[in-house]
């Protein structure tokens, strides 16, 4: 393997910090995009529930559903309800925008990865071809084992450029699909838990 990645010239280099980088973006943000951190189901049968009862019940809500995306809502919408309805609309749409910006976080360095890297594949093939033009240049075409380790470094490269690139952009597209998918069940509970807040004051 360290010979493989040797052969490859100095781009390699970069190519592997991309590599590393992108994985652990995809792992911490497969982890941190579930739906049932972003959306409790406790709270989501509540708010069901409240629904199916006409009103809305506050109870003491354990920590980790209150600190789940969702909670916040619910949380910023209690504490605004009694301004109007207009306002709590305002409320949870400014909550909102800084959630989203959360579950976005690392996506935009994800696809920047996933753009860069063939990039810098193609950067060690003009590397190798320049090795492989300075050695015909000083040694003539004749001795390819010379010309070999500008062929490798060439080869190299571009494969392991590709190889990061690929599931850099399946992640990111991916994790772009997870984000938007829990940003409508967000807008729907949200939207759902303005009506209950119109329909009667909390108990």
């Amino acid at each position: 393997m360290y010979e493989l990645v040797k052969a490859g010239g100095w781009v390699m280099v970069p190519i592997l910090a991309c590599s590393v980088l992108a994985l652990a973006i995809i792992l911490e943000r497969a982890w941190a995009l579930r739906r049932a951190r972003v959306l409790p189901p406790s709270l989501v049968a509540d708010l069901r529930h409240w629904a199916e009862q006409g009103g809305l019940q506050l109870r003491t809500l354990d920590e980790r559903t209150a600190r789940s995306p969702l909670g916040r809502v619910v949380f910023t919408a209690l504490a605004n309800r009694h301004l109007g309805r207009e306002v709590v609309k305002e409320s949870i749409e400014d909550t909102g925008r800084h959630i989203v910006f959360e579950l976005e976080r690392f996506l935009n360095t994800l696809g920047t990865i996933a753009t860069i890297a063939p990039l810098l594949g193609l950067l060690g093939t003009v590397s190798g071809m320049i090795n492989i033009l300075g050695v015909v240049g000083t040694h003539g075409s004749g001795d390819f084992k010379l010309m070999a380790s500008g062929m490798s470094e060439a080869l190299v490269a571009t494969a392991s450029g590709l190889l990061v690139a690929i599931p850099a952009v399946a992640g990111y597209r991916w994790l772009r699909g997870r984000v938007d998918e829990l940003v409508v069940g967000l807008e729907k509970e949200a939207l759902l838990l303005v009506d209950l807040l119109q329909a009667g004051r909390p108990a």
